[in-house]
């Protein structure tokens, strides 16, 4: 299995490793927390998806919900200062979705526990306060993040910690605000491309394999952007499907240079999407050309309505991890630069090809922590960790690519 060589290789060359990621984190601004969706084909391993505002952090394991306090108030001390106590947690709008405020009452816990005190808000206006209650019971009171609410003007937060991906811009809101914001708006997907991270994320990949002496080919997911998508234009799809034709020809040509036995798929993605949505599996470009109408309406879907104008197409790799019978990926979550926590995300109808980030999914453990104890005994948490960990930089390159200003940020280099 290439995790195992690459287990190996990051344990061989550990020094040369932590000095190279050292030095890139201490020249680049990188946010509070971020997510991925890993991939492990047993023939390579691979980032496939980041989240800046991740949800989920209450199915992370529950060892690493007692390390991720640490890392949380140690994130907020160094790149902000000993002065912030009070930290505005802006959230999404999800006020139907109670799975949702279980990971919105973890992260308000993490922070408190760090010795911050939390407020946990909207950026919308409200008459009077919200009270949610969580899957599990938990309640929470969610006040309106305008700066003229009785919230704001009550609460005079240092700090606002963002959990709402700011699909859409709240222009008109931001402009309001002059308090720093972690991670910054301007990383929303109102403007971020999954196209720009995964060209830093390759090229990173492409650096951290010369440094560990192995083929970058073992953590590279292949990508390629697809611009002036239109889904009911048919001329734009038979473009695309001769793309996607392209592509599929030269992984498999790789594919079989390598002795790979794996026919080639790849995924078409909305490139700026999230939760799974605007996001399908195809073999072949006859495929898209002869995209049914459920399928063009599934190409449709995006948060807050928004129209899917560009895609990447992305090679599709197949998940040789399973839990239970059933097909898994990891997720690995990070505050800051550390390794924070991680799960399984499996799901029992959906094959080793497929999307597993898709309603039905059910969660299972993964302890990144074990690698505190004993890195030679953890393949999977350290190999998926690297993999996180590159997307980590490759965040951070996007958005000084994008020009985005991390207010009040004082940089500094991860220990790691």
């Amino acid at each position: 299995m290439v995790k195992d060589l690459l287990h190996k290789q990051t344990l061989s060359h550990a020094n040369e490793i932590c000095s190279w990621f050292k030095e890139k984190t201490g020249k680049l601004a990188y946010p509070i927390y971020s997510s991925y969706d890993i991939r492990d084909a047993g023939y390579k391993v691979s980032n496939v998806d980041a989240n800046i505002f991740p949800a989920g952090f209450n199915n992370i394991c529950p060892t690493d919900k007692e390390t991720s306090i640490g890392l949380m108030g140690s994130y907020i001390e160094t790149h902000y200062g000993s002065q912030i106590k009070n930290v505005l947690l802006v959230t999404e709008e999800h006020t139907a979705n109670p799975y949702y405020w279980d990971n919105v009452f973890t992260i308000q816990s993490l922070i408190e526990a760090a010795g911050k005190s939390v407020r946990v808000a909207i950026p919308r206006p409200l008459v009077e306060p919200l009270k949610i209650q969580s899957a599990s019971g938990r309640e929470l009171l969610v006040g309106s993040a305008i700066k003229t609410s009785s919230l704001m003007q009550e609460f005079k937060a240092d700090l606002i910690i963002s959990n709402n991906d700011f699909s859409e811009a709240y222009e008109s809101w931001a402009s309001t605000i002059d308090i720093a914001m972690n991670p910054p708006r301007e990383l929303g997907w109102y403007q971020r491309k999954k196209s720009r991270y995964f060209k830093f994320y390759n090229q990173l990949v492409n650096e951290f394999a010369e440094v560990a002496k192995f083929d970058p080919f073992f953590l590279r997911v292949e990508t390629e952007e697809f611009l002036h998508f239109d889904i009911n234009g048919e001329e734009s799809r038979n473009e695309l499907a001769n793309k996607v034709d392209q592509f599929l020809a030269k992984l498999r040509s790789e594919y079989q240079r390598r002795g790979i036995q794996q026919e080639p798929f790849v995924f078409v993605k909305n490139n700026a999407g999230t939760y799974g949505l605007a996001v399908i599996r195809v073999g072949s470009g006859d495929e898209v050309r002869q995209w049914s109408y459920k399928s063009r309406k599934k190409m449709k879907a995006s948060k807050g309505g928004r129209e899917v104008q560009e895609v990447i197409i992305q090679e599709g790799i197949p998940s040789i991890v399973s839990a239970e019978g059933s097909s898994a990926e990891p997720v690995i979550y990070m505050i800051g630069c550390e390794l924070a926590g991680g799960f399984l995300r499996t799901h029992s109808e959906k094959s080793s090809t497929e999307s597993l980030n898709s309603p039905g999914a059910v969660y299972k453990r993964l302890c990144v922590s074990d690698l505190a104890v004993r890195a030679e005994g953890c393949p999977q948490e350290n190999v998926y960790g690297w993999s996180a960990k590159l997307g980590l930089l490759a965040i951070a390159q996007e958005a000084k690519e994008m020009g985005v200003d991390f207010r009040g940020y004082k940089y500094a280099s991860c220990s790691d």
